[in-house]
């Protein structure tokens, strides 16, 4: 059975790469746009349609966090004992902050969704804030995520 947590672990990952990529693209090209396109790797990040990585943002936040509410149980039966017990209350706490950004995130992703269906300039600074939200917390959320497994990851 490890085997199969662990295949299910690394499939979150994966998954959390993914939509890691899509929601910093997006949030870079709402937050700094470039004007027209130009040559250069900076400038063709900023100059990117941000419309069309909403429904792949929303589909890969949705079945990272489907997997991460299957893995959760073992988190926190095997490896939130551990870190209470060499009092390591950062990355408890961390991780506690990574559940309610989660949560959070999960709860904008339908103005998310309506605000980049029906983007235009007017509500540019909203789509900017909601974007810049859930890609802070799924970082938030990777980078928790990544520290806690390298501290006591599955079938240590």
């Amino acid at each position: 059975m490890l085997i199969g947590w662990s295949i299910l672990l690394m499939i979150h990952g994966i998954l959390a790469v993914f939509l890691l990529g899509a929601i910093t693209h997006q949030a870079i090209g709402v937050s700094w746009p470039a004007k027209k396109r130009a040559e250069g790797f900076v400038s063709a990040v900023r100059s990117v349609n941000g419309m069309t990585y909403t429904n792949v943002v929303i589909i890969l936040f949705l079945l990272t966090f489907a997997l991460g509410t299957i893995i959760y149980p073992t988190y926190r039966l095997n490896v939130r004992p551990v870190l209470q017990e060499y009092r390591l209350f950062r990355p408890e706490g961390s991780f506690e902050l990574k559940e309610h950004f989660m949560a959070i995130s999960l709860a904008l992703l339908p103005a998310y969704w309506y605000f980049w269906r029906k983007a235009n300039e007017s509500n540019r600074v909203t789509r900017a804030v909601l974007t810049s939200i859930i890609a802070f917390s799924v970082w938030w959320g990777f980078i928790t995520g990544h520290v806690i497994n390298n501290i006591r990851g599955f079938g240590s």
